[in-house]
C-alpha cells in the first residue's frame, strides 16, 4: 500500500460515522511503521476521544517513529478534550500526512503549526477532495453558523412527486426508500411543511434494519394547523420544533407544547426560511433534510438557500397538468432564468435511479 492507500483506508473508516458525530466532523486515522499497518482509530461520538487519539492508544509504543494519516487537521485547543496535535507529539509519531485542513476558528492551521515546531514533518492535502466531501455539512455549517441543507425528492420520470389527489404511495422501489432512511441517518434534522403532515401524518425517523440515529423533526406551520393525535406529536423518539407566525392560537400551542415539542413564533405572518436556517444554526444543527412538498421545495430554491438536491427517479410516469411536480411556485418565462446545478453522483438503486446535484456558486 502507499500512502494514498492508507488516507483512503481513514477516509474509509470515517465515512461509517457520518450521521453520529455531530457536531464534530467525521474523522479518521491510521497508523503505520516499517512498511506495516499498526493500528487506527475513529472518532465515534462527540465529547469522546478523537481518531488520532484511539489510534495513538492502539499502537501503544510502536506509535514512536510511525507515520499518522488523519483525514482532518489535528485539532490544537482543549474542548471536550485534549488537544490531538499534542498526543501525536508525546507519542514521538515523527511524521503526519492530513488530507485537509480545519476551518473551525480554534483550530484553522494552529494544528499544523504545532506540529512543525515540534519537529514533525507535516505534509497537507492528499487525498483532500475526498476529505472535504466526507465533512461537507461540518465545513459548510462552521464558514456559515447555518445548516447544510440537502433537498430530497421521489419522482417520477415525469419529474411529479404525486397524483391530483396527493397519493404518493409509494413511486420509488423498497430499496430506494432504505436509501432515504440512511439519508435521514445522516443529517441532524429533517423538514416538511405542515401540508405534508396533514396528508401522510409521518413519524419522520429513522427506521434502517441495522438501526441509526432519529434526526430532529422541523415542521413549517405558519398557522398552527398541526393536529394534536400526529404521529409527530404524539411519538418521543425524537425531538419536534415548529415554526410559526405571529397569529397561532395560544392555548393550542400549550397543548402542544405540552407533548413535548417546542414552537416557535416569529414576528410576521409568514415563515421566513432564511430565519429558520438562522435560528437552527444558532441550536448547532449542522444539517438539515428537507422531505416538503412541492412549495416547501420552491421556497428554499427560490431563496438559494440550498447546498445540494438528491432525486430518486422511478422508471413510473403519471402525466396530467394536475400531478404534483417536484418544485411548485410561480413557472418561468425563460430557459435562461432557470436554476444551474452540476451532477455530483449518479447510481442506480434497485430499479430507481438516485441522483446528486450541487448547487453552481453562481446561480
Amino acid at each position: 500500500m502507499n500512502d494514498a492507500d492508507y488516507m483512503k483506508l481513514a477516509i474509509s473508516l470515517a465515512r461509517a460515522t457520518i450521521g453520529q458525530t455531530s457536531p464534530n466532523p467525521a474523522v479518521g486515522a491510521v497508523l503505520v511503521k516499517d512498511g506495516c499497518l499498526i493500528s487506527t482509530g475513529v472518532h465515534l461520538e462527540a465529547g469522546t476521544p478523537h481518531a488520532e487519539v484511539h489510534a495513538i492508544s492502539a499502537a501503544g509504543p510502536k506509535a514512536n517513529g510511525a507515520t499518522l494519516y488523519v483525514t482532518l487537521e489535528p485539532c490544537s485547543h482543549y474542548g471536550k478534550t485534549p488537544p490531538c496535535a499534542e498526543a501525536i507529539i508525546h507519542s514521538n509519531i515523527k511524521k503526519v500526512f492530513v488530507a485537509c485542513l480545519d476551518p473551525n476558528p480554534l483550530v484553522a492551521g494552529r494544528g499544523i503549526e504545532l506540529l512543525k515546531k515540534a519537529g514533525l514533518t507535516v505534509e497537507v492535502g492528499l487525498c483532500e477532495e475526498e476529505a472535504l466531501l466526507l465533512n461537507e455539512k461540518f465545513f459548510h455549517f462552521i464558514q456559515t453558523n447555518t445548516p447544510f441543507v440537502t433537498i430530497k425528492a421521489a419522482v417520477t420520470l415525469d419529474g411529479k412527486t404525486a397524483t391530483k389527489t396527493g397519493d404518493s404511495k409509494w413511486i420509488t422501489s423498497e430499496a430506494a426508500r432504505r436509501d432515504v432512511h440512511t439519508l435521514r441517518h445522516e443529517h441532524d434534522a429533517i423538514l416538511v411543511g405542515i401540508n405534508t403532515v396533514l396528508l401522510d401524518n409521518p413519524l419522520l425517523t429513522t427506521r434502517r434494519p441495522q438501526g441509526g440515529k432519529n434526526p430532529i423533526r422541523v415542521i413549517l406551520d405558519s398557522q398552527l394547523k398541526i393536529p394534536l393525535h400526529a404521529n409527530i406529536l404524539q411519538d418521543k423518539s425524537a425531538k419536534t420544533i415548529i415554526f410559526t407566525g405571529n397569529c397561532i392560537d395560544q392555548t393550542k400551542k400549550n397543548e402542544i407544547e405540552s407533548f413535548g415539542a417546542e414552537v416557535i413564533s416569529f414576528q410576521s405572518r409568514s415563515i421566513s426560511i432564511e430565519e429558520v436556517l438562522n435560528e437552527l444554526g444558532e441550536r448547532k444543527i449542522l444539517s438539515v433534510l428537507v422531505e416538503g412538498g412541492s412549495e416547501v421545495h420552491a421556497s428554499f430554491i427560490k431563496s438559494h438557500l440550498y447546498q445540494q438536491i438528491i432525486v430518486y427517479i422511478a422508471p413510473k410516469m403519471i402525466g396530467g397538468r394536475e400531478s404534483i411536480p417536484f418544485i411548485g411556485g410561480g413557472s418561468l418565462e425563460k430557459i435562461a432564468d432557470g436554476t444551474q446545478l452540476r451532477f455530483t453522483k449518479i447510481e442506480q438503486i434497485g430499479p430507481d435511479l438516485k441522483i446528486t446535484a450541487k448547487r453552481c456558486e453562481k446561480e
